[in-house]
């Protein structure tokens, strides 16, 4: 019957009116069985309820007190859901009470601390563990400098295993004209460091002449 208009009669028309709060497929079940119209199907039906305005006064929400249909219900076992349920003493991924500790894509050790995100608003933001320790015993990094990693264990964030270097002697440690700080055997990390320090003090010392 698609694209040729369904009539109703006043008696059709009253009966599902004043019907209207069913569910469809049992509003259609009664109206197949009063006026036997093979034709009609609960689409038409719900289509004459949703043209005429005759809604059901149901919205599907959950209404206070009501109690969920599989309340008290075990879940039937099946292998691929138990493979993806939570363990014991597993979190979500997106955890983020206060306190919490993630590792960032670049290594670094993330905290959950109570201070305002600038960005957002949010009473609570992740910053970088190793930095928030470090401020809080020793100050504000100095302008110009950043926090050096002195054993090569990013997620050690002891304030003892990170001191405030200069920016422009990162170079002097790793990279494609450094000493490889980074991968040199821990005797010589203190070595490779005193060097790169004493050749930046040279070079700023030239810039005052």
């Amino acid at each position: 019957m698609k694209g040729k208009a369904i009539s109703y009669t006043e008696l059709e028309l009253a009966f599902v009116s004043v019907r209207r709060d069913l569910p469809r497929r049992e509003l259609h079940r009664q109206f197949q069985r009063t006026f036997g119209r093979p034709e009609i199907t609960v689409d038409h039906l719900k289509s004459l309820c949703t043209r005429q305005g005759w809604k059901t006064g149901r919205d599907g929400r959950f209404v206070p007190g009501q109690v969920a249909m599989n309340k008290g219900k075990s879940m039937p076992f099946h292998p691929n859901s138990a493979r993806t349920q939570f363990k014991p003493g597993r979190e979500p991924h997106n955890t983020k009470y206060l306190g919490h500790r993630r590792i960032s894509k670049d290594g670094y050790v993330e905290v959950s601390v109570a201070e305002t995100n600038p960005h957002t608003g949010y009473g609570r933001r992740y910053v970088q563990e190793h930095r928030w320790l470090w401020e809080k015993a020793n100050g504000p990094v100095p302008d110009g400098h950043c926090l050096k990693c002195l054993d090569g264990d990013k997620t050690n964030t002891d304030p003892a295993n990170w001191e405030a270097l200069p920016r422009a002697l990162l170079p002097r440690l790793n990279g494609r004209f450094g000493r490889g700080y980074d991968d040199a055997p821990a005797e010589l990390k203190p070595t490779i460091l005193a060097i790169a320090k004493l050749e930046h003090q040279a070079r700023e010392a030239k810039k005052v002449k």
